[in-house]
């Protein structure tokens, strides 16, 4: 950051007094500009023994697969944003969307919710963010090409509680890859 949304004016990096890390502050008017993380929302579409996967049609990692989601918006849930996210990669619907997984991913700032959800319809299409969607048993998941570190550790943990169908909410961490989670 460069200069202040708020009068325009530079900003430097500086510990603001009672702070304890440094921000951007305005040289002109004083203004603390925060940064804080962002929260990637998403779920699982489940239909029976298959879930709904996305091959990417956008940057980052396009061609790769992935589970539909995305950035909360402001001004919705985080339900609802993980609904208008599968909607918009996949072209389906979700209900019953239960919290699963949230998984801090510090390095790149960003916090991971993501629900468990059945799919209310077999109406999913390609869309312009994924250029495939598709049901799959876990013996079809393409593992070498998973898109995400964390879309791969949500996916190892729900296939490891679905034999006792016991799908507790977690906490996790990511450090750089998921081999290195921290709970």
């Amino acid at each position: 950051m460069n200069f202040c949304s708020q009068c325009g004016g530079p900003v430097t990096l500086t510990v603001p007094a009672g702070d304890d890390r440094p921000r951007h502050v305005c040289q002109a008017c004083g203004t603390v500009h925060y940064q804080n993380p962002k929260l990637v929302v998403g779920c699982i579409p489940i239909w029976d023994d298959r879930i709904l996967m996305c091959r990417r049609n956008i940057n980052p990692r396009k061609g790769y697969w992935t589970l539909p989601a995305g950035f909360l918006e402001n001004g919705e849930t985080v339900a609802d944003g993980a609904r208008r996210e599968t909607l918009e990669e996949t072209g389906s619907r979700v209900t019953d969307l239960r919290p699963y997984r949230m998984i801090d991913i510090v390095h790149i700032n960003q916090i991971y919710l993501m629900f468990l959800a059945r799919l209310e319809a077999l109406d999913f299409h390609p869309t312009p963010e994924s250029a495939e969607v598709k049901l799959m048993p876990e013996d079809e998941i393409p593992w070498e090409t998973i898109a995400f570190n964390v879309v791969e550790k949500t996916l190892h943990d729900f296939f490891q509680d679905r034999p006792e169908n016991r799908f507790e909410f977690q906490m996790d961490r990511i450090d750089l890859k998921w081999q290195e989670i921290i709970s």
